[in-house]
């Protein structure tokens, strides 16, 4: 059975940064893109919005208009672990962040859009203080 974990999230001030984490198990097959998810509170599922998403197999890696610079996407293919660096974090940046990945070929055009994702994690909460 395939597992996503998030970890990494917490109560920050804004300007200060935080690291995510996710662990992916018990998949052996190959995923093409993987990626990080945000859900603003009262915002449904359908509204997910796309952070920053990365190619397995190369790293090419693309990022939301918001992120503008202050998180960085990266992966660590021999720990089976995904990444985000969040910096200069801001009060709107609080959500419940989901980890993705994708199991069949999709365009880069689609890499941040969450229904290209067919595997998620349960999410770890950003809250970000003014």
């Amino acid at each position: 059975q395939v597992q996503l974990v998030e970890s990494g999230g917490g109560l920050v001030q804004a300007g200060g940064s935080l690291r995510l984490s996710c662990v992916v198990s018990g998949y052996t097959g190959d995923t093409y893109w993987m990626a990080w998810f945000r859900q603003a509170p009262g915002k449904e599922r359908e509204g997910r919005e796309g952070v920053a998403a990365i190619y397995t197999d190369g790293g090419r890696t693309y990022y939301g208009n918001f992120v503008k610079g202050r998180f960085t996407i990266s992966q660590d293919n021999g720990k089976n672990t995904l990444y985000l660096q969040m910096n200069s974090l801001k009060p709107e940046d609080t959500a419940m962040y989901y980890c993705a990945a994708v199991s069949r070929r999709v365009s880069w055009i689609s890499a941040l859009r969450a229904d290209s994702y067919n595997y998620w994690g349960q999410g770890t909460q950003v809250t970000v203080s003014s």
